[in-house]
């Protein structure tokens, strides 16, 4: 797994290598609260359609993926998503997330989105770095939001470091 040949929509048929990305998130304990991967039907659900991109190395196999959530049912935040980027274990440290990141962009910036939030765990260095080298802003620290479940961290309360980027191109920065 070392090159990225293409970045395309997601499809059902990726899910067993998107959930292997998300278990592998979920066992390092910095990229989620989650404890489990949820099935298909609760990704798809849960998540909106476009954009949703996987990032494919040279055999076909997914490399990373991205995808967003609605903030709100609210219609004046339409335009605003919160997204997750994952990148698989043996992926990470080549470029791969900021490649991911920057398709997701601007796939939601063709989508008509106009802010693009997430929240990262502080010692999640590494996400932040590459967030705010793609024009992410730090909004701010939401201290002791969960308990986390898993891993060196459970029990404890963790803090989450709220990011968002605002799109020049659908007027919101």
């Amino acid at each position: 797994m070392l090159l990225v040949t293409r970045i395309r929509s997601m499809t059902p048929a990726d899910w067993p290598e998107v959930e292997e990305i998300y278990r592998h998130g979920i066992e390092d304990g910095e990229a989620t609260f989650e404890t489990q991967t949820p099935t298909w039907e609760g990704f798809d659900s849960g998540r909106l359609s476009d954009p949703r991109l996987v990032a494919l190395g040279e055999r076909g196999e997914v490399l990373g993926w991205a995808a967003a959530s609605p903030v709100s049912s609210r219609a004046a935040y339409r335009g605003v998503v919160e997204h997750s980027v994952y990148v698989h274990r043996d992926a990470r440290g080549r470029g791969l997330g900021r490649l991911l990141l920057d398709a997701f962009v601007t796939a939601s910036d063709d989508a008509g989105f106009w802010t693009i939030q997430s929240s990262i765990f502080p010692e999640n260095t590494v996400s932040l770095r590459v967030h705010q080298s793609a024009g992410f802003r730090v909004i701010g620290i939401r201290e002791r939001i969960a308990r986390s479940a898993l891993g060196e961290h459970a029990g404890l309360w963790r803090d989450t470091v709220l990011i968002e980027r605002r799109s020049s191109v659908n007027g919101a920065d």
